[in-house]
Parts: structure tokens; C-alpha cells; sequence
């Protein structure tokens, strides 16, 4: 079937909605993006989709292929294919990035292979293959080291929360090439963002606002709809009586 799949998922904390009712459907090899304002609960979808420890649906259910995956633990979704590039990315120490790009028994991947991801991700593999993990490297090359080990996993579905956050001048060239890996490997990407640009680089676009879907649909009449509605909006991450369309 090759579909992802949530259904009325909604997300409380101490009786406060978080999420209210999320219907979304991501399908095979296309690029999704969540688009909406700091705190309107894009990377709270994420950690639910990704099944964070915390994060399970108070209703609703999450669907893979047709099977039930709500109360599946992350690792047992990772198994299936659903990966998350953090907003943060993970710190490891005491690595070279050559051994973190193969971590965990990934298939056997060639020097070649290694260096051509790592230039698709804008580091020079001559100064950053032999390099340990550690805390010289900084917050944007951590997050391109894991966008390289993500692109070798070839995941059937990438979840990357603000993937240009933390990252000196991650052009829109690379994130496009990024994409373009990622699908033509079979894979689907859901970008997590509030930036505009990025949300045009996906086939089909949710708009979120105060945990809720406000909007979906081609992503250039979404971003066009947030430009001139949430921009304006005097309640940010809960929309106002009048929206402007």
C-alpha cells in the first residue's frame, strides 16, 4: 500500500489539547511539508508520527501499510522504514564520522558512496571522513553528518524537522538535491518548517495552526493563504475570526 497514515489523532497534556483531530495522508516518493508558526505543534506531529517515547496519540490511530502502528515503540517503527532528523541533532563522541555514517549495521557501503553523500551535504569528505565525532564540530555540521547517515539508510519515510535550523546557509539547491535522493531511493519526505521557501520545495503541503490541519493542498496557494493570513494573524497558533484568503 505504501501509505502513512493518521486518523482524528489528537494529543493532550494535563487536559490541554496539544493536537486536535489530525487527518494526513503521506504516500509514496512524494514531499510533504507541516507548515505554521513556532508553537503551533509541528515537531509535537513529528515526535507522534515518529512514536518518541511520550508521544502517543490520547486518540486517533497511525496507520503504515494498513497496520495499526500507534503503540509501537520507536525502534519498532525505525524497523519499518519511518526516521527523524532532529531539530537537534543527536551528539556522539569518541567516532569518526566514516564508522557514525555505518552505524548499526547499515548495508555495506562503498568509500565512494560515502564521499558522494557527504558532498551532496556540503562537507568536503577529504577534511570530514577521517574527523572524529566530537565537540569541535559544530551544530550545522553535526546535522549534516546525520542528513548523510539518513541518506544512506534510505528510509521509506524522513521526517526532518527544520532542516535548515542550525545550518550555515543551507541553500535551497542542496535541500532540493537532498529531496531528490530521498525519493529517488523510494522514499517519501515530510517537512517539518515555518519557513516558506522550504514548504515550495514539497508536492503537497499542510497548513497547522493551534493543533489543528487549517489548511492542505498545493503548496504555492498554502504558502501564499500563510503569507497573508497567519503573517497577520494578532493570535499566533490560533487562528482569528477573519481570515484573509
Amino acid at each position: 500500500m505504501n501509505v502513512l497514515e493518521l486518523i482524528d489523532v489528537w494529543y493532550e497534556v494535563e487536559g490541554k489539547a496539544i493536537l486536535k483531530g489530525i487527518n494526513a495522508r503521506f504516500e509514496k516518493q512524494r514531499v510533504y511539508s507541516i507548515l505554521g508558526t513556532n508553537g503551533a505543534g509541528k515537531s509535537t506531529l513529528a515526535y507522534l508520527i515518529m512514536g518518541l517515547e511520550g508521544y502517543r496519540p490520547t486518540r486517533g490511530k497511525i496507520l503504515l501499510d494498513g497496520e495499526d502502528i500507534t503503540d509501537l515503540s520507536v525502534t519498532e517503527r525505525a524497523k519499518r522504514g519511518i526516521t527523524l532528523m532532529w531539530q537537534e541533532p543527536a551528539r556522539f563522541t569518541g567516532i569518526k564520522i566514516r564508522d557514525y555514517l555505518t552505524l548499526g549495521g547499515r548495508r555495506k557501503v562503498s568509500k565512494e558512496e560515502l564521499e558522494r553523500v557527504l558532498e551532496l551535504v556540503g562537507l568536503n569528505p577529504a577534511l570530514y571522513l577521517e574527523r572524529n565525532v566530537d565537540e569541535k564540530l559544530s551544530g550545522g555540521e553535526r546535522k549534516r553528518v546525520e542528513l548523510a547517515s539518513i541518506l544512506l539508510m534510505k528510509p521509506r519515510y524522513t521526517i526532518l524537522d527544520e532542516p535548515d535550523s542550525g545550518i550555515d546557509i543551507m541553500s535551497l539547491e542542496m535541500i532540493e538535491k537532498v529531496l531528490s535522493e530521498l525519493v529517488s531511493a523510494g522514499g517519501s519526505v515530510i517537512l517539518v518548517t515555518h519557513r516558506e521557501e522550504i514548504a515550495l520545495e514539497s508536492d503537497y503541503a499542510f497548513l497547522i495552526c493551534h493543533g489543528s490541519i487549517l489548511k492542505e493542498g498545493n503548496p504555492s496557494e498554502i504558502v501564499q493563504f500563510y503569507k497573508n493570513s497567519c503573517d497577520r494573524c494578532d493570535h499566533p497558533n490560533e487562528p482569528s475570526g477573519e481570515m484573509i484568503v
